[in-house]
């Protein structure tokens, strides 16, 4: 925990231990949040509480887009010269009815956050706290995004396209997501690093089947749209199986399938949803022209027709390995090299942090918050999903520290 020693005489040990004490507002944070989850795009009470909170530690925050954004610029720096690294955290919850049974559950019916965004919002609000306070020795300029729409539709763009990333102009990017998402990194208190693609892109796919109803009784007088779509999602593993090459990575998941009326109808029509998933971009564009290839072919094969719409989601999230080895240095620093885990493989899940990485170089870290215990077991968009409380405050240290140190090495650049 030896932290290297700045010219205002601040150590990583200073900062570790100013988040260790104001842990609990830490978790009084993310408590509140996780009570009233708000899903999609508008996040009204969400922006809300984190405007109130960063005004509270004299950060002014402002609306850009569908998100809120603050900046804290050190005494003396001029806003337009400033460098600047920006935090950022994703806001937003599930369309998931909570079973934790937790004292501070949702009070929202359909809606929990069941994947951290609470926590990452708590301790990007606990970093802010921190480096507030120390405004004085800061080399620079630190942003903090606060971005709704994660889950979807992607709040990211948005933020972008209405100049998040601008005035300062944002030159590195940090973020983080808890829980058991990075197996590797999934124990409380470990911190999982990755150079390269970290996570995958995702394409949403809908697929309509349309065949002819009929009598059950009659079948050959009826198209039946059900066992087409059948033999769609059958053929449609092949394409993992036998067209995408071994040693790259792709999915072709239907999480959703809507058609018919009655036990004795056979259905005229059959609508499936799903996603497409791939970690480079030949092996993405390959999955989508063939999944629709495919659809077309076996419905036709079969008397039937198959309307498909392939929707581009979002891209591989791409870490930047100067800012990753930047970032883990920083981490072993902190907590010590036996904290720090060096991912072997990307995470097939996708993260819209990926639009923040195509324009700014940065990194997206994982911190485990699985302790073992049955309540912190269940994975991310389970009812019952929870993390163990006791790491937030290393989360807001790596984001903190690694602020104060790459505005030290940029300040002149």
């Amino acid at each position: 925990m030896d932290g290297a020693a700045y010219s205002d005489g601040v150590t990583a040990v200073d900062i570790a231990d100013e988040c260790r004490a104001i842990q609990d507002r830490i978790v009084a944070w993310r408590r509140a949040i996780h009570r009233r989850p708000e899903t999609g795009l508008e996040l009204p009470e969400t922006m809300r509480f984190v405007e109130r909170t960063l005004s509270s530690f004299g950060i002014a925050p402002r609306r850009v887009g569908p998100g809120v954004a603050g900046t804290l610029f050190g005494a003396g720096r001029a806003p337009g010269a400033a460098a600047c690294i920006a935090i950022r955290a994703d806001a937003d919850a599930l369309p998931i009815q909570e079973e934790t049974g937790l004292p501070f559950s949702s009070e929202i019916p359909g809606a929990m956050h069941a994947c951290g965004h609470d926590a990452h919002v708590a301790m990007a609000l606990g970093a802010a706290a921190v480096l507030a306070s120390r405004r004085e020795s800061l080399a620079g300029a630190v942003k903090f995004i606060f971005q709704p729409g994660e889950e979807s539709p992607g709040g990211a763009e948005p933020m972008i396209e209405a100049g998040v990333l601008d005035d300062p102009p944002v030159r590195a990017i940090v973020s983080c997501h808890v829980g058991n998402i990075f197996l590797e990194a999934r124990a409380a208190g470990i911190i999982g690093v990755r150079s390269g693609t970290m996570t995958a892109s995702c394409d949403n796919l809908l697929i309509r089947v349309k065949g002819r109803g009929g009598h059950g009784a009659m079948p050959h007088l009826a198209v039946d749209s059900i066992l087409v779509a059948s033999h769609v999602v059958t053929a449609l593993q092949s394409l993992i199986s036998r067209e995408t090459k071994p040693t790259a990575s792709g999915v072709v998941s239907i999480g959703k399938i809507s058609g018919g009326f009655a036990a004795n109808v056979i259905a005229p029509q059959v609508v499936m949803e799903g996603t497409i998933r791939a970690l480079d971009p030949g092996t993405r564009a390959q999955l989508c022209h063939r999944t629709a290839e495919i659809c077309r072919s076996v419905a036709a094969a079969m008397r039937a027709e198959a309307e498909v719409t392939i929707s581009p989601g979002y891209p591989p999230a791409v870490n930047d390995p100067d800012v990753t080895g930047f970032l883990r240095g920083v981490a072993e620093d902190l907590f010590g090299s036996d904290r720090v885990r060096e991912l072997s493989d990307p995470m097939m899940g996708s993260e819209d942090m990926a639009y923040f990485l195509e324009r700014v170089p940065g990194t997206i870290f994982g911190l485990g918050t699985w302790s073992g215990d049955p309540d912190t077991q269940y994975p991310h968009h389970h009812p019952r999903f929870d993390i163990d409380e006791s790491v937030l405050w290393m989360g807001s240290a790596l984001f903190a520290e690694t602020a104060v140190r790459w505005l030290e090495r940029n300040a002149g650049g």
